[in-house]
């Protein structure tokens, strides 16, 4: 059966119009990286570009690169990058802060967006827990009552009370995939605001933003759109909604006339407003360039690479691991899944250690989840394959 699986693996591998994107990546054939879910892989021409920025932008231009260099203008420049990978028109995405930065900007502004008298803001109950405390303190800011809710049961539990919905369209743990043109079309039903995290699901799948009038949305950059460890999150706001966004951390770069340092505050147009500090450049400019890897890509392509990976890994994982060994987590249907395969294994820590020192790195979710993200830039039906082979003989 291995040899089997393994030339059905060569097979796929010559025949995926992607392959071709590995060579972009600094990546060895020794290790299989799983984990892109959680740190995308090194894009092999940035640390040349970084490299520009430190010695000839800084070191050389100085002051003058903040104009000369497009310093002041990459979070909306970049934003415009990152917009057809999930859906957007230009215009509407801004970089910078964290992740949660944004969460809090996004719940709080569609809680300002929303009808005063509603009292609740709906949140995923099974979201990513920083996105829990998030919409907690935004409750407390605005007044509101958090209502944590299943997305499963999204549908039913959104109302006449509900100011706005925050749902994570991918779970962190399990790779479930949310329906967020039915989600979004419910909250909308009701009257509400939808707020979306695409941590887990932009560059590895279509989103379709402005297509399904979603209204506000956070995302990183670092996992599938491999921008670098802590590299700046995004805002999406809809063009619809960018003459009311009212954002909670109104900073000068979002000012209409930022350098007049004005003591009053009078919000820039667009989705600007987003903007808060100074722009983070090192970071932001190593975002900019490994979003290069993304030049002729097509959202779709990715799609349809993703789904073949994880079907052929989970044909994989039932042909070669002992029966009861291993539990799927992960949706089988297409329509529910992400881009990553979630196995609950009740020794897990040993095993995704294991694992690794056998050069399968993927990640750990405690108690007892084997996390296995597949990048469709750069893995390869070889890699699951080989993936599912080194877990079977970890577990025997």
């Amino acid at each position: 059966m291995s040899e089997q699986l393994a030339d059905r693996a060569a097979a796929l591998d010559a025949a995926d119009e992607l392959a071709g994107c590995r060579k972009l990546f600094a990546l060895d054939d020794a290790t299989v990286y799983l984990d892109g879910n959680s740190l995308g892989a090194l894009p092999a021409h940035v640390p040349d570009r970084v490299a520009d920025v430190v010695r000839r932008e800084w070191g050389e231009l100085r002051i003058r690169s903040w104009g000369e260099s497009g310093w002041w203008t990459a979070p909306e420049r970049i934003g415009d990058r990152i917009a057809p990978l999930i859906g957007a028109q230009a215009g509407q995405v801004v970089v910078g802060d964290s992740t949660s930065v944004n969460v809090f900007k996004a719940v709080v502004a569609a809680v300002r967006l929303a009808d005063p008298t509603r009292t609740e803001i709906v949140v995923d109950a099974t979201t990513f827990p920083t996105d829990g405390y998030i919409a907690e303190s935004a409750a407390r800011m605005t007044g509101k009552r958090i209502v944590p809710v299943d997305p499963e049961e999204l549908t039913g539990a959104v109302g006449p009370a509900t100011a706005a919905a925050l749902v994570n369209h991918v779970d962190y743990r399990t790779g479930r995939l949310h329906d967020l043109p039915s989600l979004t079309a419910a909250i909308h039903r009701a009257g509400a605001l939808a707020v979306w995290d695409l941590c887990h699901s932009a560059g590895a799948l279509p989103v379709g933003l402005d297509e399904h009038r979603v209204d506000l949305a956070v995302g990183c950059t670092y996992k599938y759109l491999n921008g670098g460890p802590g590299s700046p999150a995004y805002l999406y706001v809809a063009e619809r909604h960018q003459g009311a966004f009212d954002s909670p951390l109104p900073g000068w770069t979002s000012h209409a006339d930022p350098f007049a340092m004005t003591p009053g505050y009078r919000p820039a147009d667009g989705a600007v407003r987003g903007r808060v500090g100074t722009p983070d450049i090192l970071s932001m400019l190593a975002l900019e360039a490994a979003l290069d890897v993304w030049d002729g890509v097509s959202p779709a392509a990715v799609r349809a690479k993703s789904l073949a990976l994880t079907d052929f890994f989970l044909q994989c994982v039932e042909s070669y691991v002992p029966p009861g060994r291993v539990e799927c987590l992960t949706p089988r249907e297409h329509a529910r899944r992400g881009s990553q395969i979630a196995l609950r294994c009740e020794d897990a820590p040993r095993v995704m250690s294991a694992l690794i020192e056998k050069g399968v790195v993927g990640d750990l979710r405690r108690p007892d989840v084997l996390r296995f993200g597949f990048t469709p830039l750069y893995v390869s039906f070889a890699d699951a394959e080989r993936a599912a082979r080194v877990l079977s003989a970890t577990l025997h």
